[in-house]
Parts: C-alpha cells; structure tokens; sequence
C-alpha cells in the first residue's frame, strides 16, 4: 500500500492511497482458500472445488470485501502511523466510474483512494493551578423547606367548608373564564375547579388575588402572562379573569402530621421534609455547580487561542442554530424582535461554536493526560436514566439501539466524561466558597417562574440573550424535548 500526502494546509489533510492490483488478488485468494473448505456446492465433495471455480462464483462479493477491510484498517493505521487524530470521520473519496470499479473488484486495476480529514491541532495544556474561581452556596432556610411542604401537601389535606373569606392555603372552588383583548382563549375556562392559595399551581399573581374572596363573590382578577410562557400565543399578553366563587374551605389542621405523608406514599413527616429539603438543595446545588464552572470555564477560554477544525465548528454551529430557530418559531418572535438581524445572529453564534469546540478539545486534551475515565458502571446507569426518558413500551428498543450503536454511546460517554474533567480541574484549583442570598445565586440564570422547587418547572423558549447566557458556558451537549403546553391558566 502507497501512502502519499497530497495536501496539508492548517488543520486539512488529503491522502492518496494506492493499493496495487497484485496485493489485492493476494488478499482474495487467501479469502478463497479460506473458504474452500467451507463451502458447499452441488456437483463437488467438501474441500474440493477449484478456487477458480470458487472465483467465478464468490470473487466479485469476497472482492468487494477485501476493499471494505482495506477502508476500514487503512484509515486507522494512516492516521496511527503519523501520529493524528481526526476531528471527525475521515471522508473516503473513491472512483465513481463503473467501468473502473468493475476492474477493480475483477482484480485487473489498482484501487486508488483518498482520504480528507482534519486534524485535532496540538495543545499544550497550560498550569491551571493558578486559576481561582468563587463558589457561592446558597443556605436554604427552614422556612423554604416549610413553603415547600406545603405546596407538596395542599391536595393530600382534608378541607372542611368555611365561612368568611379566604386565606393563604385555603382552598377555594371556582369557575372562570380567561380573555385576552376581551375575547376568550382557549385553555382558559373551567368550572368547579378547586385551587389552594398559595399552592402555585396557578400562573403568578393569580392566586393572591383571590385572598380575601368569600363564597359568592365575583371577581376580575388583572395579569400578564410570563414571557416564557409555554402557550407562546399568550406568552408576555395581559388578561383578565372573571372569576365567581363558589367555595371556600379550611384545611382541618395547620399540622403536617405523619397521616399527611402517608397519603402521599411516604412514611413520615420527617420523611416528607428529608426529601424536599435534598430536592431543593440539590437544585440549588446545581446552580451553584453551574455558576462555578462557567468561571473555571470563561478562565481557560481565555488561556487558550488555537484554530478549531472547521468541520467541528460547523457541525456545532448547525445545531445551535437549529435549535435558535425553533425557539424563535416556536415563541411565534423573529430576529427583529430580538433587536437584532439574522446576520448578527449568525456571526455570534458562530463566535458561540467556535468557543464550545476549543473548551471540548481543551478538556478532552486535560481528561486524556490526568487518566480521567468514565467507567462500565457510570456508563450504564448514565444509560438507564436516559432510556427511562422514554415510555414503557420503547425502552427496550431505544436500550438496544444504544447498545449496538457505540457512536451513540458516545454521546451518553461525553458529558460524563465532561463533568469528571471539570471535578478533576476543582480538585487542582483555588475554590472560595462564599455565601450568597438566593436572589444573588439565581442572579443573571435562568431559574423557573416562581424558584426552586422539588419539580422544576419547563420554560417556554428562550429570547435570544437568554439561549446565548446558557449555551455559551457549556461544551456541545444534546438537547432534551421541548415541554408539552399545559391548560393556559395553570402555572409552568
């Protein structure tokens, strides 16, 4: 086999290879001798049909094969023998005439390929352990966790009929009717509906509205839907709600008692508290984790300035701006809402993609040389926990895919592989943990309407800002679905 370089411009490669004829008919009659002993036809005992007889028969289909083996050793062996790696598959530019191919699988020609790839360019990794990053940690109070227990609670409580008028974490039974511009919506009407204040299961504003209510009133209650509504037709518009009350009803005790988290499948209420207060603070903890890695991350992006392969950025880039143009389609919204024009767009999130890539190699390059791995173990819960994303009946099918497909699996391997790079760097590094106030935590993230809860709640497509904030702070990941909509005058 001949190698020879016929490009290497930047991070692009071409390779021609020749494979001379006679090297091809050495591996097919080797493939015939094999399978002489093998094979069975009509007409002649076991091991002995002529191989040319067997030529005529199997040569074109075994020929064909050893081309595919070529393809697929040469292409790891090129690229091992001068020390590359390749950003991405390499490409395979073979002869699209017939007549030529139809030599070649007859033995009578050369095969002549080419290979164009690019290089992942050399990084020196720098001393890191100069780079100082803040931690800020978020105490949850216990009045949080309370709140909270309440929420989870409000419809596992026993309510008796009240009179007078309603208060925080009374429940009321209602009928309304929503308009926008004084035409009803739809999603927007109910009857009988019972609702707890201060629940949050309504969207903001519209429960605290109805403190104070009595059986019998009616009521208009004034507000404007968040912007990142999931119902985009609504998202960011004014309404108004007639509202006439039929019901108000007490909770029978103010206690969260053991009989209360029994109803909920749990068996105490210390049980109850355990759990909310580990969901909390783990959501807590994950913005913590989020803020303190875009740190570390903005630090090495500004110590490292190489020229990413293009075909990296371009596969990158592709996905961010797919993903920008659902949002804006979905949120019914346009460049021109975002203050900005599609070319503007493009150009920042290419600046967007280029980023992600050169801290993907960097952490790639880091993970490599500490002997970071990503173990059978983490591999296969990490697949488990993606498979249940799915319903019941396609787990299996969707388990399997992954399983025979390892470029899948690369997929669930990457981000784990990330975060233990990212703990590796923590582990290196100069941390300072500072104690901050929720509002500062949550300060410049995107968090749900309304904090954290046990259940975080799904926002609605994100303006344009707010998906840069997001994406600009983390390697490629994959994206997850869009949220299903909800009845247009429940909470998200």
């Amino acid at each position: 086999m001949q190698v020879t370089e016929t490009l290497n411009s930047g991070l692009k490669r071409e390779i021609k290879v020749t494979v001379p004829a006679g090297d091809l008919e050495a591996k097919l009659l080797a493939r015939l001798s094999d399978a002489k002993n093998k094979v069975r036809i009509n007409g002649f005992r076991p091991g002995k049909v002529p191989v040319q007889h067997l030529r005529k028969v199997y040569g074109k289909s075994f020929m064909a094969e050893v081309v595919n083996e070529i393809l697929s050793n040469s292409t790891r062996e090129i690229l091992s023998d001068r020390g590359e790696k390749a950003a991405m598959q390499p490409e395979v530019v073979m002869t699209e005439d017939e007549k030529e191919a139809e030599k070649i699988l007859a033995g009578g020609a050369d095969f002549e390929f080419k290979l164009n790839y690019e290089v992942i360019p050399a990084i020196e990794i720098q001393d890191f352990s100069g780079i100082k990053v803040t931690r800020q940690v978020y105490d949850v109070p216990e009045a949080d966790i309370e709140e909270q227990v309440r929420k989870v609670t409000a419809d596992a409580r026993e309510y008796e009929v009240k009179k007078g008028k309603a208060e925080l974490w009374d429940k009321v039974t209602i009928d309304y009717l929503g308009k926008v511009d004084g035409e009803p919506f739809d999603g927007g009407t109910a009857e009988d509906s019972g609702l707890v204040l201060g629940s949050g299961q309504f969207i903001p504003g519209f429960e605290e509205q109805l403190v104070g209510v009595k059986a019998g009133d009616e009521k208009v209650v004034s507000l404007t839907f968040p912007e990142t509504y999931q119902a985009t037709h609504l998202a960011g518009k004014d309404a108004t709600f007639d509202v006439k009350v039929k019901e108000v009803s007490k909770p029978d005790s103010t206690e969260i008692n053991d009989e209360v988290a029994k109803k909920l499948g749990l068996e105490s209420a210390d049980r109850l508290r355990e759990i909310i207060r580990g969901q909390i603070e783990s959501q807590f903890g994950q913005m913590t984790r989020q803020k303190v890695k875009r740190e570390l991350l903005d630090a090495l992006d500004g110590s490292y300035s190489f020229e990413a392969p293009s075909n990296l950025v371009d596969a990158e880039f592709n996905n961010i701006w797919s993903q920008v143009n659902r949002d804006l389609e979905a949120a019914g919204r346009s460049f021109a809402d975002e203050e900005t024009t599609e070319e503007e767009a493009r150009a920042e999130y290419q600046r967007l993609a280029e980023r992600r890539v050169r801290l993907g190699l960097v952490l790639a390059e880091i993970g490599e040389k500490a002997g970071v791995q990503v173990t059978d173990e983490e591999m296969q819960r990490a697949l488990f926990e993606t498979v249940r994303r799915f319903p019941g009946n396609q787990q299996q099918e969707i388990y399997d895919f992954y399983r025979n497909n390892p470029a899948a699996l690369t997929n669930i391997r990457a981000p784990l592989f990330e975060e233990k790079v990212v703990d590796h760097l923590l582990s290196q590094i100069a941390v300072t943990d500072k104690k901050v106030s929720r509002e500062e935590l949550l300060a410049d993230d995107e968090v749900a309407e309304g904090g954290a809860k046990p259940e975080k709640k799904k926002a609605a497509p994100k303006k344009k800002a707010e998906a840069k904030k997001a994406d600009t702070d983390e390697p490629a990941e994959p994206k997850k679905a869009a949220p299903k909509k909800k009845a247009a005058a429940k909470s998200e």
